[in-house]
Order: structure tokens, then sequence, then C-alpha cells
């Protein structure tokens, strides 16, 4: 009999709650946008098309290392966790990474969370029909203010008792996004979820500017539009009359922060007005819409450290652009 994903849907944000949010973000000195905005149907539809872009390396490169040491990153699992195994997967998006290490691991249930609930609804559904076997919960959240999941979305579904096994999965570096502070405070959250759960983490480390820059401003425009696409969202969400042409896309590598950041530069002199506001924006003027952190191993491996995780393993790629972590309490 075919399973059927189960969904939760934990603290949506609220319509007035996102427009508060943005509101105060674009009455800053420096305006700024937090990038949960990015993530509406369309976004993640864009975000998906930018991984598969010769210039952003990040995604072919982690499917290559974990392709090749896919089955030492088992090994270290199963020997850190009894099963059976439930593989809990943060910012899921279109799940294809997680999927690939179901032959690997042979979880029992795999736990999807992602910002955007009705895309990873749909992602769950067609996955499904390729694991029928598989048990498969879909949780839509906002896990950027707190990773917290209830207790009945990992429970065994026939004793209803904690899992005894738990990996947490988070690939692709999207900690990057994250700053120092909160990564940590995001870190010390998955080490006690369930219990003090293992976790299994994508990191992009620092790399020369010809090739870190053009992943986040390719040349077909695609980031850029992604980028773009959070203005049409401001002009839903607050009635704003952002005109996307007067804008440009604009990636810069901040060396002090050691991070990408990701803006959207005024073309030109212009006013924006929404419901309750308005701004006035110089030429190149700026609206700070995301931040990619960069790491070194042992600088990632010492925030790993002071959150709690005293076992560590890591693996790179040969020229050293991204790592993997496992890391246990």
């Amino acid at each position: 009999m075919l399973r059927r994903p189960t969904f939760l849907q934990i603290d949506p944000p609220s319509r007035s709650a996102l427009a508060e949010e943005a509101d105060a973000g674009l009455r800053a000195p420096q305006a700024w946008l937090s990038p949960k905005l990015f993530y509406d149907p369309l976004g993640s539809r864009l975000f998906d098309a930018i991984t598969e872009l010769p210039e952003y390396y990040p995604t072919r490169t982690e499917a290559a290392l974990m392709a090749r040491h896919g089955a030492d990153m088992a090994a270290a699992v199963r020997s850190a966790l009894p099963e059976p195994l439930t593989l809990v997967d943060l910012g899921a998006g279109n799940c294809t990474k997680a999927a690939a290490l179901f032959d690997l691991l042979e979880p029992a249930h795999y736990v999807a969370v992602d910002i955007s609930a009705d895309y990873l609804r749909n992602t769950l559904t067609c996955l499904q029909r390729e694991y029928p076997d598989l048990r498969m919960s879909g949780v839509g959240m906002d896990f950027s203010a707190r990773l917290a999941l209830p207790a009945e979305v990992l429970a065994d579904e026939r004793t209803g008792a904690a899992p005894q096994g738990a990996l947490l999965f988070y690939p692709g570096s999207s900690i990057g996004n994250f700053d120092p502070p909160e990564a940590l405070r995001l870190l010390r959250e998955a080490r006690a979820l369930a219990g003090g759960a293992a976790l299994l983490i994508g990191v992009d480390l620092i790399k020369p500017l010809d090739v870190l820059l053009p992943a986040y401003d390719d040349t077909l425009g695609v980031t850029a539009a992604f980028n773009l696409n959070v203005l049409r969202r401001l002009n839903a969400l607050l009635g704003a009359d952002f005109h996307l042409a007067d804008w440009q896309h604009e990636a810069r590598f901040n060396t002090a922060a050691s991070r990408i950041e990701m803006h959207l530069r005024a073309r030109t002199e212009l006013t924006v007005r929404w419901q309750g506001g308005e701004r006035r924006f110089a030429p190149a003027e700026t609206i700070h819409t995301e931040n990619s952190y960069k790491w070194t191993t042992e600088s990632f491996s010492a925030l790993l450290t002071e959150a709690g995780f005293a076992q560590q393993k890591h693996w790179t790629d040969e020229r050293g652009w991204f790592a993997v972590f496992m890391a246990t309490g």
C-alpha cells in the first residue's frame, strides 16, 4: 500500500508579521530585507535553477564530494547512531540531496523541513511515489528564529517513543546565511533536537574571488532574477510601488566579515512608497538582502565545538572549496 506523506505547518509567519519586519528593514539606515522573503513558490524555483548554473559550484562540488565519500559518511552515521534512523532534512527544498542518501543510510523516517510549505508539499508527494515504503513527513516552518520540532513529528509511529537515532542533514552551505552568533545558536538547537542528534552539514569554504563572485552573479542573470523577485513580493506584501527595472542586482565580498553580500542597488534617485511608509533612495544606494559566510575548516570546527559537538569528522574536495562535517555530542 502506497504511503502518504504527512504534513504539519508550524507557526506560519503571519502576513502582518512579515509586513512589519519588511517595513522595519526598509526604514533602517542601511535598508535590509530578511532572506526568508526570497522563498515564495517562484523564488524557490528560481533557486533550484541557480543550483544548475555552471557558475554555481556549491551544489555540484558538494554532490561530487558526497558521491566520493558517501560510504564513509554513512559508516560514520551508523557508528554514531542506533537504528532505526530518522533523517531530518533542514531547508529541504526539492529534497534531491537527501534522497541521494536514502540508499546509503536506509532511514526509517524522512522528515523534510522547509519554509516554503506549499513547495515542500508538492515535492514530497512526488518523492513518496519513488519511495513508497519510506515514512515521510513534511514540516513547513521558519527555523531561522528557533529550531524545535514537536515530539509527535519525530515519534515512532508504532510506539510513540522518541527516535533513538536522529540525523540532522543541513546541506548546501545554508548555514552561511546566518551571522556567526545566530549560526552558533542554530547549531546548539540542532544538537539538542531529539535528545542529542547527530549532524551532517555542508560548509562553503573561502576560495578565490574569481570563483566565488560569479556563483552569486551569473551570466544568465538567474541570481539577479532571484534577488529582484523579492521586490515583487514586497509589492504584494506591503502594497509597495517598487519598479524592478529601477534596481540592479549586486554581489560583493566583504573581506573583513568573510562573507558574500547580496544587495539591490538603485539605478537612479527614486522614492518608494508603501502602505504607511515611504523612503527616498539616493543613486547607488542599496537594500541588503542576503549574506553567505565562508569558512575555513578550522574556524567551522571551532564553531561546532563551541556548540557542544565534541566528536567531529570532515571531508573536503580536492580543491578545498567545500566541506561536509559529521558531528555528534
